[in-house]
């Protein structure tokens, strides 16, 4: 669903694929060919909140802000299954692990990639092509050229779903 909040409505391309059963609210911006899985929460309601194209925010997720502040998801994220991201910063290409959490006011650096279930901590700073797991997160490597070549392939799959779900997906009949 998606709605209007205190004069505030979310503008969402045409391009983008947002699931009915995601929530919508407020203050959000999606860009171009986003894809907004099933149970997805973004909650412009006192904060703002900007979605990148060709992002992919999967089933599940949750993106808030804080009062008057703003959560910033650049082009071709990938936000993993069950993930929180609130007041945070998601540089371009980033890839946050399912079921991870992004702290207020946190920064995820372009290309970085933030292993499953870890926490990236208030304030925390990952820089670009890092890869931090844990709770707290902690950079424990690089992100290679490899790793950024599969990826890329990864990233065209939800890329290429708004367009196939707009035209195939259908209610079965059972």
């Amino acid at each position: 669903m998606i709605y209007e909040f205190e004069g505030q409505v979310p503008t969402i391309s045409k391009k983008a694929y947002v699931f009915e059963n995601a929530t919508i609210i407020g203050n959000v911006h999606i860009g171009d060919y986003v894809w907004i899985g099933p149970g997805a929460v973004l909650r412009g309601d006192y904060g703002e909140i900007s979605v990148g194209s060709y992002s992919a925010i999967e089933d599940n997720c949750v993106i808030h802000a804080r009062p008057g502040e703003k959560t910033s998801i650049g082009e071709h994220v990938t936000i993993g299954h069950l993930s929180v991201i609130h007041t945070g910063t998601i540089g371009d290409y980033a890839v946050i692990g399912m079921n991870a959490t992004v702290s207020d006011f946190a920064t995820v650096g372009k290309w970085a990639a933030i292993g499953e279930g870890a926490v990236v901590k208030n304030s925390s700073k990952i820089p670009e092509k890092s890869i931090a797991v844990g709770v707290p997160a902690k950079v424990l490597g690089q992100v290679s050229d490899e790793y950024m070549k599969v990826w890329e392939k990864y990233k065209e799959n939800y890329n290429s779903f708004c367009k196939r779900y707009l035209e195939n997906l259908k209610i079965a009949k059972i």
